[in-house]
C-alpha cells in the first residue's frame, strides 16, 4: 500500500511560530518529519497585540496580516517537505489551522477567527489545503474548540485505564479518555500564555526558558486564590477560552491591591496553570491513572514539577511515551482532521464542543 501523506500546520495561542508536521496514515500512523518555524519578532508582537482584548486593527492591516501569515505557512510547508526529501505531489492535502486572532464562543453571535490565507498556501505549494476547521462547529452551536480530542482518542485511548491528554500551549486543554464512556475535553485556562507575557513584560524575554525564573520565586497563596476565583474555572464544560480573556490586563487587575515581587508572580502563575488543570481533572474524571502532556509547556521543568505534584496520584508523562513527539501533536492533529474532512467524516465531538451534532469540518481549497 502506498504511503498516505498529509501535512499539518498550526500556530497556537503562544504565537511563537508555525508547527509543521508531515504525517503518514497508511499503512500505519507515523510522524515522518516535523519542525517549528519561528515568527519574526515584529510579526509575533503584532499578533499578540491584536489577540489581546484591547487590540484593534484596520481592514487594510487585517488583510495584509492574513496574506502575510498565509505566505509564512506556505513557506513552512515547503521547507519541511524539502528537508524531508518529499515532493509536494506526494502529499494528499495540507490541514492548516491558521493563527487565531479572536475566539468568542460566548458572545452574541458567537464567533472564532483564524487567519493565514489558505488560497496562498495552496497556490504556493500546489497542494490541496483544508482550512477554517473551527467555524462550522461554532455555527452548529459549539465552542469551536478544542478540536484535537478526537485525534487524541484515536491515538492514545487505552481500554485498561482512565487517561487524559494535556496540551500545554498558550492555553491549557484537557482531553478525558475514560476506560468506558464518551470522550470529553475542554480548555482549563492559561498555560504558557500568561507565563510568557509576564516574562516579556518584566525581563524582556519571550519566555522563561525551562521555568528557571519561576523556580526562584515563591508561590503567593493570596494571589493564587484571587486568580483561581475567576468565574471561568468554575464553568462546566463545554468551554473554551484564549488570550482575549487571560492576558496581562486581566493579571494586572489582581495585582493592583498588593505589591508582589515579579519573580513570585511568575511562580504563582506556574501554580495557577498546574492547579487549574488538577482541579478540573479531579472534578471531571476522578480516578485518572495517567496524564500524557504535550505542547511547549513540557519544556518548562518548573511547570512540569508543579503539575506532577498537583496531579498525584495520577502519573504524568509526555506523549513521547506513546510514540509521538509532544511538540507536534497539534500539527499532526490538523493533518488528521484534513484527512477526516476529505473522507467525509466528522471531525468534531459534540461531547467536547457542545455542537448540536457531529459535523464535517473545514473548507477545501483545491491544489
Amino acid at each position: 500500500m502506498p504511503a498516505e501523506l498529509f501535512l499539518g500546520l498550526i500556530s497556537g495561542t503562544s504565537a511563537d511560530g508555525i508547527d509543521a508536521a508531515l504525517v503518514e496514515f497508511a499503512p500505519r500512523f507515523r510522524l515522518c518529519a516535523a519542525r517549528t518555524f519561528a515568527y519574526p519578532v515584529e510579526l509575533r508582537e503584532t499578533i499578540l497585540a491584536i489577540s489581546q482584548s484591547a487590540g484593534e486593527i484596520s481592514l487594510d492591516a487585517f488583510g495584509a496580516l492574513d496574506a502575510l501569515i498565509g505566505e509564512r505557512f506556505a513557506a513552512a510547508a515547503l521547507a519541511l517537505l524539502e528537508a524531508a526529501g518529499t515532493a509536494p505531489a506526494q502529499v494528499r492535502a495540507i490541514g492548516s489551522h491558521g493563527q487565531t486572532l479572536r475566539h468568542r464562543p460566548g458572545s452574541q453571535p458567537a464567533f472564532t477567527l483564524q487567519v493565514g490565507d489558505p488560497h496562498r498556501i495552496a497556490e504556493r505549494t500546489g497542494i490541496m489545503t483544508v482550512c477554517d476547521f473551527r467555524r462550522r462547529d461554532v455555527a452548529a452551536g459549539g465552542q469551536g474548540a478544542p478540536l484535537v480530542p478526537a485525534f487524541h482518542a484515536a491515538l492514545f485511548s487505552d481500554p485498561l485505564e482512565n487517561r487524559a491528554v494535556l496540551n500545554l500551549g498558550g492555553i491549557g486543554n484537557l482531553t478525558l479518555l475514560p476506560r468506558e464512556g464518551g470522550v470529553r475535553g475542554f480548555d482549563t485556562g492559561p498555560a504558557n500564555g500568561l507565563l510568557d507575557a509576564w516574562c516579556q513584560h518584566q525581563l524582556g524575554e519571550a519566555c522563561d526558558l525551562g521555568g528557571a525564573w519561576a523556580g526562584r520565586g515563591t508561590v503567593q497563596p493570596v494571589l493564587l486564590d484571587r486568580l483561581l476565583a475567576d468565574p471561568y474555572f468554575a464553568l462546566e464544560p463545554p468551554k473554551s477560552t484564549g488570550r482575549d480573556h487571560f492576558h496581562l490586563a486581566w493579571l494586572a487587575q489582581h495585582l493592583a491591591a498588593a505589591d508582589f515581587a515579579p519573580v513570585d508572580v511568575q511562580a504563582t502563575l506556574v501554580e495557577l496553570s498546574a492547579r487549574s488543570v488538577a482541579d478540573a481533572l479531579r472534578r471531571w474524571q476522578p480516578g485518572t491513572s495517567r496524564v500524557l502532556a504535550c505542547g511547549g509547556g513540557v519544556h518548562n521543568a518548573t511547570l512540569m514539577r508543579a503539575l506532577a505534584r498537583a496531579l498525584e496520584p495520577a502519573a504524568l508523562e509526555t506523549t513521547a511515551a506513546c510514540g509521538l513527539d509532544p511538540d507536534f501533536v497539534e500539527a499532526a492533529a490538523f493533518a488528521w482532521l484534513a484527512r477526516e474532512t476529505l473522507a467525509g467524516r466528522p471531525g468534531n465531538l459534540p461531547s467536547v464542543t457542545g455542537a448540536a451534532a457531529p459535523r464535517i469540518l473545514g473548507a477545501i481549497v483545491p491544489a
